[in-house]
């Protein structure tokens, strides 16, 4: 026989009560024992709290079950042991719903953590904050675009880039913009594309950033390389066949003029100057020749043979080759790789090439000074990448000229041909790493290769 103990425990409390209450009705009217009466409402009293103590713990539960759901704790348990069956289903009930309180909090903190993964390796930096610049989420990506440990508020990036500060708080939901900024010597192009959403009535701005620096540049040299080919090809067919047919004539003319036995003096000096015409003709058209065949050469880099070296035997290599042009110019040449076994995996001979174009305008910069100085130096950058750096204290690039120094045909120097930057970008290119230039008229000029 199953018995309800809730029940019998309430009737026996209520009889006990009323037992109690009995006996001090009795003593009260019968006796003179003040101690005893003083005892038994001291007893009543207690049997009352114990009884509504007793009864209203269900409540208790219940209001701990409800504050439970309220702040989200889901680790606490319900025991109605002693209470008989009829509260069983009761038990059963407070499990059931906190099992399943349980699951979905556990579903939902994976999925959480889950986006949280995608987020933070996302390739893309993204960033959202409030309006008043406090950054909410930051992932991965943004903290290596943007050279920090950790961002709590927008306007903390006015040291890197103010008017990147500015577009990041003016951008409105679909909206974007392109800034330029430039970190340790190094120019990106901040492609930002920004959106709104409200979460617990606060509203928020979702910024992806993404450098876009390579790209701009690999279409720019495509579409410089199409040019070049398109120039050359044009410029190839008209010229060869001058110079082929100026040379003809030249002959012709020679062979002519010598026959002649008694040639007329007006005759004689017009044939000469046709002659002297048709071979300066022939003679710039073969220099048209070379020029061209010069910068088709833009276009037919060979593929890169990557290989890992240590760059300490690429600075050596190229100090052995420089060493004349450093004795004759008395330069002050310093090398330093940081650390000294540092590795680089690239294509030797390319790379070689580069620096050599890079040594080369360095040591033309200095040319004439007498405190002339040419640093090559290779490190670590703070987003962990390897750089090399050729800096000279030369007079320097003016402002209106640094971006431009690697478009083919531009160049600052007399005779230049403007080809050697504009082949050591596209040979970086071929890479997948970039090349920069942070000049200060007078005081020092470098050339960094980013891999």
């Amino acid at each position: 026989m199953v018995f309800n103990r809730f029940r019998i425990n309430c009737i026996i409390r209520v009889i006990l009560l009323g037992a109690t209450s009995w006996l001090f009705f009795y003593l009260l009217f019968r006796t003179n024992l003040y101690t005893a009466l003083f005892i038994l409402v001291a007893l009543i009293l207690y049997q009352i709290y114990a009884l509504i103590n007793y009864v209203e713990k269900t409540n208790r539960d219940l209001a701990r079950f409800f504050q439970s759901i309220k702040y989200e704790d889901f680790s606490q348990t319900f025991k109605v042991e002693g209470y008989g069956s009829s509260f069983d289903s009761l038990k059963a009930a407070f499990s059931e719903v906190m099992n399943a309180f349980r699951k979905t909090r556990a579903e939902k903190e994976e999925h959480f953590r889950y986006l949280q993964t995608v987020v933070q390796h996302i390739g893309i930096g993204l960033i959202a904050f409030q309006p008043d610049g406090e950054v909410e989420l930051i992932n991965t990506a943004a903290k290596r675009l943007l050279n920090v440990a950790s961002l709590k508020n927008i306007r903390s990036l006015e040291s890197l880039s103010k008017p990147l500060v500015e577009t990041l708080l003016r951008l409105r939901s679909r909206e974007s913009a392109l800034v330029k900024v430039e970190d340790e010597n190094e120019l990106l192009h901040l492609a930002l594309y920004a959106t709104e959403f409200k979460l617990r009535a606060q509203k928020f701005s979702l910024v992806s950033i993404q450098n876009i620096h390579s790209e701009l540049e690999e279409k720019e040299m495509e579409a410089w390389q199409k040019l070049i080919r398109v120039l050359t090809h044009e410029i190839m067919n008209s010229i060869t066949p001058i110079a082929s047919l100026t040379s003809t004539i030249s002959n012709l003319i020679r062979d002519a003029y010598g026959k002649k036995v008694k040639p007329k003096k007006f005759d004689s000096e017009a044939l000469q100057d046709v002659q002297q015409a048709l071979q300066t003709i022939q003679k710039r058209s073969q220099g048209l020749l070379h020029f061209v065949d010069a910068y088709r050469n833009l276009t037919l880099i060979p593929k890169p043979n990557f290989q890992i070296f240590p760059i300490q035997e690429l600075f050596n290599r190229i100090r052995k080759l420089m060493q004349v042009n450093i004795e004759k110019n008395s330069i002050r040449f310093k090398v330093n790789v940081d650390p000294e076994t540092l590795e680089l995996t690239a294509d030797p001979e390319l790379v070689e090439q580069v620096l050599i174009n890079l040594m080369l305008n360095a040591f033309q910069a200095v040319e004439g000074r007498e405190d002339a100085q040419i640093e090559l130096k290779a490190l670590l950058d703070g987003r962990g990448r390897i750089i090399i750096q050729v800096a000279d204290n030369g007079p320097g690039i003016p402002k209106e000229n640094i971006e431009k120094v690697f478009v083919p045909f531009f160049s600052t120097k007399e005779g230049g041909s403007g080809i050697g930057l504009s082949f050591s970008r596209q040979i970086l290119r071929l890479h997948n790493a970039s090349i920069g230039v942070h000049s200060e008229p007078n005081v020092q000029t470098v050339f960094t290769l980013r891999f």
